[in-house]
């Protein structure tokens, strides 16, 4: 019997989308797109970039935001009881520079994420970790011989839900549960972790 392992994506599921609460601090509407709506990460991550030098931001103000957010309502509980299972693994498109308030509110969970390029204080690009790295992480954890079971929100989660051996939906806009069909779609997390703990 192979031992279980979950990975969870972390905007939309455990914590609030970084790049809508600066949207909101900033009043610049078209930070609010998200991987919900652009499927493309490197368009979408260009176009935020290009408005933020547009405006003049920088790394600070974004950091001054995200450390003003918290989990969402439920996001630790649930968390804690899925350890108590197994082991769980956050595959994020975000950034370390971005993530570390989040992650110590959560109890620093294991995060395989990507850097930022920052020069005197701008954010002048950013750097991959590796191309698809969500679902070639969930590859690679299968060939350490692990079952995964994995849980996301939106398009860039698609691929890893896919190569998981369970995928399931989880806060998903109904247009990207339409696409996908295939994954079971949750709202709360008691059934989401209890669609999980039946997968184990």
């Amino acid at each position: 019997m192979k031992q279980t392992l979950v990975a969870l994506d972390l905007e939309g599921v455990l914590v609030p989308e970084i790049w809508i609460a600066v949207a909101e601090r900033t009043g610049i509407a078209g930070l609010r797109r998200t991987t919900r709506d652009e499927p493309d990460y490197d368009v979408l991550m260009r176009y935020r970039l290009d408005l933020l030098e547009e405006h003049g931001l920088g790394l600070a103000l974004i950091q001054e935001v995200i450390g003003g957010l918290e989990p969402l309502p439920g996001a630790v509980a649930f968390l804690d009881e899925l350890r108590a299972l197994g082991p769980v693994v956050i595959l994020s498109d975000t950034f370390e520079e971005f993530a570390q308030p989040l992650m110590r509110q959560l109890g620093w969970p294991t995060l395989l994420c990507h850097r930022l390029e920052v020069v005197e204080g701008k954010i002048s690009g950013y750097r991959l970790r590796q191309p698809n790295q969500k679902q070639q992480a969930v590859e690679a954890f299968q060939g350490l011989n692990y079952r995964v079971l994995a849980a996301g929100d939106s398009f860039n989660d698609t691929a890893m839900l896919g190569a998981a051996d369970a995928g399931f939906l989880f806060h998903a806009p109904e247009s990207i549960q339409a696409q996908f069909p295939q994954f079971p779609a949750f709202e709360a997390y008691g059934d989401l972790l209890g669609a999980l703990r039946a997968a184990f």
